[in-house]
């Protein structure tokens, strides 16, 4: 009988092993690289872009388990309406601007899922809409609004995406502090050529 139960728990610990080993897997695609847990991302991933040369580099490596950005690749060096004091915005560089976790690449899992308002297809209206919101300490989001319109139902249809997207914004810093900052965002309508 003890030997019964010995091969019994052998089982159960190889199994446990063996399906254990499974909910843990690596995940690489053209723009990330990293760990999934059962479908939940785990541990430190690399999210890749390109750069005006036209070279693939990493932009950022984020501990999905800690929530905490390791690494990111400077950009050009933009300034933002900076919150310097309660309801108080003004211009400024920052030492870190804000940053979707995954990069442009993920980013644009959201902006281009615009879809193209009947209005503005019958009017031939094309161009770009620029819609600014807050990024506040915490990487949330709010206060959406058109800063550049071009009509025929785009700026709403844009607004609409631009709030779509998740609160998985790393914060802006100066002086390594987490400051609120208006960020901008452009998205493009353009018509298929015929």
């Amino acid at each position: 009988m003890n030997n019964n139960i010995y091969k019994l728990t052998q089982l159960i610990l190889f199994l446990g092993l063996a399906f254990g080993a499974q909910a843990q897997k690596m995940h690489t695609t053209k723009w990330e690289s990293g760990m999934l847990d059962r479908r939940t991302k785990v541990g430190v991933w690399e999210y890749y872009g390109i750069t005006p040369s036209k070279e693939m580099v990493v932009v950022q490596r984020y501990d999905h388990t800690a929530n905490k950005l390791i690494f990111y690749r400077p950009g050009s060096d933009v300034p933002y309406s900076t919150e310097t004091s309660p309801g108080q915005w003004q211009r400024h560089s920052v030492d870190r601007p804000p940053l979707f976790i995954g990069g442009d690449a993920a980013l644009a899992a959201y902006t281009t899922q615009l879809q193209y308002p009947q209005l503005a297809q019958e009017r031939n209206i094309q161009g770009q809409v620029t819609i600014g919101f807050i990024i506040d300490k915490q990487g949330k989001a709010s206060a959406h609004r058109v800063l550049r319109s071009i009509g025929g139902g785009c700026d709403q249809e844009a607004l609409r995406v631009a709030k779509t997207i998740p609160d998985e914004w790393i914060p802006a810093q100066i002086g390594g502090n987490d400051v609120a900052v208006e960020y901008e965002l452009t998205l493009t309508f353009r018509l298929a050529k015929q």
